[in-house]
């Protein structure tokens, strides 16, 4: 029967999710010295950290872009950036082949984490950040006991350069890839691999990462496409093209607090939004003078953090409709 007059429609109750986004530059973060590897909101949405080749980690407010602090110590350049659980807590992955745990509140170094064999590219914690896992040029994975700043197990993951890793939404697994053109899934408990994701034409996976609900995996390959792959049955479900990324480690994200679409930076020195069902292009941020390596979204609001290379070196705020 039709509504009646007047009676109102649950499903109208929400604000329509938009078909476009419409994110503008806010801010422009200016303080490191070198070009920026990594930005990470995190989890309550309060901070955003950036990770620069010029060794240190910069806190901001994540809702104005007020500088906070650096953190100093590493004695190499920073390639990633991580959050524990409860924002209390950051973890880096450097060139002087170690990982670092940082108190957020004094700025203070709390653990050194030493046994790669070469440059530490990429670190994560797990869900209850009880462990984090970091990938390596020494193609190994190693998984560390958090509280004791221990190793307890190595995965010989690949035989190139371990350049991404995510663990999923319960902990269970962690999702690596690699320049030799694998995807693989490893179990937590047994360090098992659990399943090899390869690409018919082979290329370089530069990054990866599980989406919300865990049930798929965000690929970038220096092909200039991004894929959305079911890794139960190993299938391809979407490509995403019109970026360019040959040559680095651009990171990807999902944003999904206003429209669900796929984020990307990029060697053209864009930021690009993809929708995420239908696959187009829906909006293109210019505003950076270098490529653009990394971005991130924020956890609550639509707020796209930013960060690039050594011609700009800027971290850039972008929001839409907050």
């Amino acid at each position: 029967t039709p509504r009646a007059p007047g009676t109102p429609n649950p499903a109208t109750n929400r604000p329509p999710m938009p078909d476009k986004p419409d994110y503008v530059l806010k801010y422009s973060l200016v303080g490191h010295r070198k070009g920026v590897s990594s930005v990470k909101f995190s989890p309550d949405g309060n901070w955003l950290a950036s990770a620069s080749a010029d060794k240190t980690v910069k806190l901001w407010n994540a809702y104005n872009g007020k500088y906070d602090k650096t953190l100093e110590g590493h004695g190499g350049g920073l390639s990633d950036v991580t959050w524990s659980s409860d924002s209390r807590y950051l973890a880096t992955a450097s060139d002087d082949k170690t990982v670092r745990i940082w108190d957020r509140d004094s700025g203070r170094t709390l653990k050194i984490l030493r046994g790669h064999t070469n440059y530490v590219f990429c670190v994560c914690y797990n869900p209850k950040s009880t462990l984090l896992a970091s990938g390596s040029f020494d193609e190994t994975v190693r998984i560390w006991d958090v509280h004791s700043g221990k190793c307890i197990r190595t995965l010989p993951a690949h035989s190139d350069p371990v350049v991404a890793l995510n663990f999923n939404r319960d902990g269970s697994m962690i999702v690596t890839c690699s320049y030799d053109g694998l995807i693989r899934i490893w179990d937590i408990t047994t360090g098992q691999c659990l399943k090899t994701i390869v690409n018919d034409s082979n290329p370089s996976v530069s990054f990866v990462k599980f989406s919300p609900n865990s049930k798929y995996i965000l690929a970038a390959t220096q092909d200039s496409t991004l894929r959305l792959w079911n890794y139960h049955t190993g299938k391809c479900l979407k490509v995403y093209k019109g970026h360019l990324n040959e040559h680095y480690c651009c990171f990807g994200a999902f944003s999904v607090t206003g429209g669900k679409w796929i984020v990307s930076g990029s060697e053209d020195n864009c930021i690009y939004l993809w929708n995420l069902q239908n696959k187009e292009i829906v909006q293109k941020l210019q505003g950076h003078t270098d490529v653009v390596l990394c971005v991130d979204c924020h956890p609550l609001k639509n707020i796209i953090a930013s960060g690039s290379l050594n011609k700009d070196k800027s971290v850039k705020i972008w929001k839409f409709d907050c």
